[in-house]
């Protein structure tokens, strides 16, 4: 089995342009289109059995709309394979009543973004949330250091996730890329040993970038540096993960299959771990 704990997907009528949008901010390019079938399709090649969708709420009125549409994919997840985590805006009038929603909905988590928000993670409204997040048992899961598609500065630093794991104690927070897109080194110097998994999303391999002569000088992390990582924070940490569209599962499948660590490791990464996290028994 393997589950991708970290894709995105945006509803049919807008996918190319949200896509074309991204890709231009970004200057790369997605190896899929941005729809569930896109998705769907892409899994198959790759021999993944579920997904995990992440929506970001960029838009507060928007945030109950997105988790309805979230429920409704979860109704389909034995046949798609698709399984959809919920989302939140800091401002929404009432964060309780959003959060409520998302497990009276059978929702299994959510998504933060604070680089959209333009609000820091250890904000207190982003606190809040976490916190009574955690009393729901949901999975708080958070984009965290840089945006390759968005200016600094970084709303999710290393200095930040400790303060809201001192503060609040989240008992699943998954930190996408890694702990900090291009800081892997102060992630694993700072918070290996804390109560935190680590998503291999937008980390390995290389970047799909628009225009091969002209790009940002950004790097994903060598092969080594993530074993090294594996070892620091222990594979029952780390959950596979792509970031899809904008890396290829088949890659990243084909990548942790060969890499230099034990089969045990590599079945926790591709999906012991996120079936332990989801409660998930398929």
């Amino acid at each position: 089995m393997v589950i991708d704990f970290h894709t995105h997907t945006f509803p049919d009528r807008i996918a190319e342009s949200a896509v074309a949008s991204l890709q231009e901010n970004s200057d790369t390019r997605g190896y899929i289109g941005g729809t569930n079938a896109d998705l769907i399709d892409s899994m198959k090649r790759s021999g993944i059995d579920y997904s995990v969708i992440l929506p970001v709420v960029t838009n507060p009125g928007k945030a109950s709309h997105i988790n309805q549409t979230a429920a409704e994919i979860n109704k389909t997840t034995d046949e798609t394979g698709l399984i959809s985590f919920g989302g939140i805006h800091p401002d929404v009038e009432d964060y309780k009543a959003i959060l409520d929603e998302c497990a009276s909905l059978g929702l299994k988590g959510i998504k933060l973004h604070p680089d959209y928000y333009g609000v820091d993670f250890n904000d207190i409204r982003i606190k809040r949330i976490v916190s009574y997040a955690t009393e729901l048992g949901l999975i708080v899961l958070t984009h965290a250091g840089m945006d390759i598609g968005l200016y600094p500065p970084i709303r999710c630093t290393i200095d930040h996730i400790l303060e809201v794991i001192r503060d609040v104690a989240p008992d699943k927070l998954v930190l996408a890329h890694m702990g900090g897109w291009m800081n892997w080194y102060e992630v694993t110097d700072r918070l290996a040993g804390e109560n935190v998994w680590l998503d291999t999303a937008f980390c390995l391999g290389g970047i799909n970038w628009r225009d091969k002569d002209d790009h940002k000088p950004y790097h994903m992390m060598t092969d080594e540096q993530f074993i090294q990582m594996v070892g620091a924070f222990g594979s029952d940490r780390i959950l596979f993960a792509t970031d899809s569209p904008w890396a290829d599962q088949k890659d990243y499948v084909e990548r942790i299959r060969s890499m230099s660590i034990s089969e045990s490791d590599k079945d926790k990464i591709l999906y012991q771990n996120a079936k332990k996290l989801l409660n998930f028994l398929a």
